[in-house]
């Protein structure tokens, strides 16, 4: 029986031979794969009856590139022996210098070291619309299979360098065009064409082309620098954090200056130096993280199969509901959208239209496509159109009673199998539902601002929701280009919830003197693409005093109060809908800060009155200059602002952060603690180079963290007072992230419930669970994200 998963190579009359990858889904590349194309290529020019070779994957796709899992393997074991140390062999000497012309016949996907190994056969041949590409530089890596070195050869060193540092994928139409593809054909003729073309080389008829050698389209070296130096420029625009930009352009330059075989064995060097680095570990488990999240107990391994929703009812026409409107037309999903009166209606039409435009003027989709699109929204103001919806989204202001009486209704007017679902950021389900009969089919389906466009869908359940419901949503969430991650019953659910602490702690820091536009420029520099004012500013202050009251009542204990947003909107500032807030907004500039907002800032920190020290005044004393009367001479105490280092203005704004995380882990909110780095990487843009904000906080340290903090709580109170989850993880000195997972095998599902008062009701159980890795792309999670709520 032959082998379902390997290397093979048939070899025809015409004395081709073709040697195929078989390693499903993408033909991935691990060390067994390597080693078999190895010796096959070996065998193939020894042997005297083979003239030629072609290389091809089965199945329709060439190759998607290197197998991850061997990154993870390392990282987890620490043994660099792990990985293979045949590349150079294979895409340096055997394929470069081969005797024997190799031809790549490429269809479906070339990725990564499968698009690498396609640049260092001597012709490619390619069906159309293959997807050709090097995103290594996601993962913190650079290409190791000489990729680098190749790929300015064959497009040119500028349309090289945009592809490799930007990660873009061409099409096999536009390879052609550049002269990478020398054949485009169709999928029925690609193998045939590729051994004619192949015999063609053999024979002398076409050229014996090695790509190492051609410098016809690198320029001449002062040109080249000149775009060296723009790429370094562009580097530390858009990774001023991360190396591999970096270091990539040096491997670039190396083999430029010094020929393509030293630029080879410098991306060797550096593509190993970088497996072990921090930035490789955090991305690469933000990778696996977000493939594991497809795996729900009791929900994805139970055989059921997931609906097709044909339409969907979204009731709100405003911000969030004209977005997750949007997000459905763009997946030919009909919407009906529900509003109160005509004008709303019209509304939030017209926002769905301008969101469609918006993506027409940026190229994201053409007029026809936006116009399909839009054809599929009907608005109404009444139920009638809701008797045959697959789904309803409830998207209104954040009003129980309204939530509630909505939810009555749409239970009565809605079929027996309808969704019923709301995207609240912030309240109960259980208490939204409560006047219904139908708990069962009530799931939370939180979507980020602007819904079209980011990416994670929160997908709430609480201890009534089916499972039926769960993976309905989870493959709606699927259908329109969103990751579902499925989470708790709680205030804030997970990325509202974790991040609560996020503004406070910033508020905390300019009450007690710290420049507030220092602190956001702090927060940017770490990687977060917003600081906390200005993120303020984007959301709208509004939505931060209709949701005070409800944090305030679920953690009061650990809240910090300011009076500085309730200031900001006195004074007419509600950010950037009105155009002032901390910064001032003009249409077609940068925000900028405005100086005039001190005086608001004076005023918070006045009525604020914390001390020198921290320590906050039992009673309030609404002056920044205390008196002190001794006998007939009074003295004038002012109190002055502390200093701080940027370092601790990263750990007194995330730190308390990093501990509601704990909290949320402890109390089951989410399955493992790796989906919390998911949604903190998707919901809040937490840097994915930094791994999430559990994993940044595994390599900062549990025991370092919580013993700040409880330095900081002496100082400044219970705000900062570590919860008993980091306590213990601290104490133990166990990791946040690998300790809260499952033993191998299992998985700890956890399904939690709170109504505002009430104990968090938690509920653990162990199923055995085969955990698989998909081979598909990575997306790298840097999008503004602007929480609803």
């Amino acid at each position: 029986m032959a082998k379902k998963n390997g290397v093979t190579m048939d070899v025809g009359e015409d004395g081709v031979a073709v040697i195929t990858i078989s390693n499903p889904p993408v033909n991935s590349l691990s060390s067994s794969i390597l080693s078999e194309w190895n010796e096959k290529l070996q065998e193939a020019n020894r042997r005297s009856d083979v003239k030629a070779i072609v290389l091809t994957g089965k199945g329709g796709v060439f190759s998607g590139g290197f197998d991850l899992n061997i990154f993870q393997k390392v990282h987890k074991t620490g043994d660099m022996s792990l990985m293979p140390d045949i590349s150079f062999d294979v895409v340096g000497t055997l394929m470069e210098d081969s005797r024997k012309p190799i031809v790549a016949a490429v269809e479906g996907v070339a990725l990564g070291g499968g698009f690498e190994l396609a640049l260092a056969s001597h012709a490619r041949v390619a069906a159309p619309k293959a997807q050709l590409s090097l995103p290594e530089l996601t993962l913190g890596l650079i290409p190791g299979f000489g990729g680098t070195q190749r790929l300015p050869r064959l497009v040119g060193l500028a349309k090289a360098i945009d592809m490799i540092l930007l990660s873009k994928s061409i099409s096999s139409e536009e390879g052609h065009k550049l002269g990478l593809i020398d054949a485009l054909v169709p999928p029925g003729e690609l193998l045939s064409t590729s051994r004619k073309w192949a015999l063609d080389i053999a024979l002398g008829r076409k050229p014996f082309l090695r790509s190492l050698y051609r410098t016809d389209k690198i320029g001449s070296l002062s040109e080249a620098r000149a775009i060296l130096k723009n790429a370094r420029q562009l580097a530390k625009k858009i990774a001023p954090n991360m190396p591999q930009h970096h270091v990539c352009i040096d491997v670039i330059e190396e083999g430029i200056i010094h020929g393509g075989y030293s630029g080879i064995l410098k991306e060797g060097e550096v593509f190993k130096q970088l497996i072990p680095s921090d930035t490789v570990k955090a991305l690469v488990h933000v990778y696996f993280a977000q493939r594991a999240i497809s795996k729900v107990p009791n929900v994805t391994d139970v055989g059921l199969k997931p609906r097709h929703m044909k339409k969907v009812a979204v009731i709100g026409g405003g911000l969030m509901g004209s977005g997750i409107a949007t997000a459905l037309l763009l997946s030919n999903i009909r919407v009906v959208i529900k509003e109160i009166n005509s004008e709303y209606l019209l509304k939030g039409i017209k926002s769905v239209e301008a969101n469609l435009n918006s993506l027409v003027s940026r190229g994201k989709m053409t007029q026809d496509k936006a116009g399909e699109a839009f054809s599929l929204l009907k608005g109404v103001l009444d139920y009638t159109e809701f008797k045959d919806v697959d789904m309803v989204i409830e998207a209104v202001i954040e009003n129980i009673e309204l939530k509630q009486n909505i939810f009555k209704e749409i239970e009565e007017v809605c079929p027996p199998h309808c969704i019923l679902a709301s995207n609240t950021s912030t309240i109960d389900l259980n208490v939204i539902g409560e006047k219904t009969n139908s708990k069962d089919r009530i799931v939370g389906a939180h979507f980020f601002s602007p819904a079209h466009i980011m990416t994670l869908l929160e997908i709430v359940r609480t201890e009534n929701t089916s499972p039926r419901v769960i993976l309905d949503l989870m493959a709606l969430g699927k259908t329109i280009k969103k990751v579902p991650v499925v989470v708790g019953n709680c205030i804030g659910f997970t990325v509202n919830r974790t991040f609560f602490p996020y503004a406070q702690a910033a508020h905390m820091l300019v009450n007690l003197g710290v420049d507030l536009f220092r602190v956001d420029s702090v927060i940017t520099s770490f990687g977060l693409p917003l600081g906390p004012f200005m993120l303020g500013d984007l959301a709208g202050h509004g939505i931060a005093i209709a949701t005070k009251d409800i944090y305030d009542k679920a953690f009061g204990d650990r809240m910090f109060r300011s009076p500085l947003t309730e200031l900001l909107l006195k004074s007419g500032r509600n950010g950037k809908i009105n155009g002032r807030g901390y910064y001032i907004y003009q249409k077609g500039r940068k925000p900028k800060p405005d100086p005039s907002v001190l005086s608001v800032v004076e005023e918070s920190r006045r009525l604020t009155n914390i001390m020198p020290g921290g320590k906050v005044r039992k009673k309030r004393c609404y002056q920044t200059q205390v008196v002190l009367l001794f006998g007939n001479v009074s003295f004038v105490l002012v109190l002055q602002p502390i200093t701080v280092t940027d370092k601790e203005i990263v750990e007194m704004i995330l730190f308390p952060v990093v501990n509601e995380a704990c909290r949320v882990l402890d109390e089951g909110v989410v399955i493992r603690a790796s989906d919390l780095d998911v949604a903190s990487v998707l919901g809040m843009s937490f840097p994915s180079y930094r791994g999430g904000v559990l994993f940044w906080a595994d390599t900062v340290g549990p025991k370092y963290i919580y013993e700040r903090l409880k330095r900081l709580s002496e100082t400044y109170g219970d705000f900062f007072k570590p919860s008993k989850y980091l306590e213990e993880m601290a104490m133990r000195g166990m990791l946040l992230v690998k300790e809260s997972e499952a033993h191998p095998g299992c998985i700890e599902v956890s399904v939690s419930s709170r109504r505002p008062g009430d104990q968090m009701a938690t509920h653990r159980l162990q199923v055995t669970s085969t955990c698989e890795t998909s081979d598909e792309g990575t997306n790298d999670g840097a999008t503004r994200a602007v929480p609803n709520g």
